[in-house]
């Protein structure tokens, strides 16, 4: 069983950065790639971006790309995610993922069998 707990959401106002961490149990983690998605009210949820197992592959949406960045620490079971520039239109709830699927990161939220509880992130204007 995988349980992943995010943290690091709250209101910031555009321009701003903030870091996400999602912290994973079990002995699967270093093994596994991981994704960030979000969802905005009224919205599906949509793909943020993805880490492989081991770092070397990662996958962002165009509307984050140069502003977000995504990495991890094995050693630590963390995930993170690291958001610069943000804009209004950034504000989400965040959630991580787990995918047991082995080889590259997955974008779509189908592929992903664990999901932590998500973090609001509101970003003001």
């Amino acid at each position: 069983q995988v349980q992943l707990v995010e943290s690091g959401g709250g209101l910031v106002q555009a321009g701003d950065s903030l870091r996400l961490s999602c912290a994973a149990s079990g002995r699967t983690f270093s093994s596994k790639s991981m994704g960030w998605f979000r969802q905005a009210p009224g919205k599906e949820r949509e793909f943020t971006a993805a880490i492989s197992w081991n770092g070397g592959i990662t996958y962002y949406a165009d509307s984050v790309k140069g502003r977000f960045t995504i990495s991890r620490d094995n050693a630590k079971n963390a995930v993170y995610l690291q958001m610069n520039s943000l804009k209004p239109e950034d504000t989400a709830v965040y959630y991580c993922a787990l995918t047991w699927l082995v080889g590259s990161p997955q974008t779509s939220p189908d592929k992903y069998n664990y999901w932590g509880q998500g973090t609001q992130v509101t970003v003001s204007s």
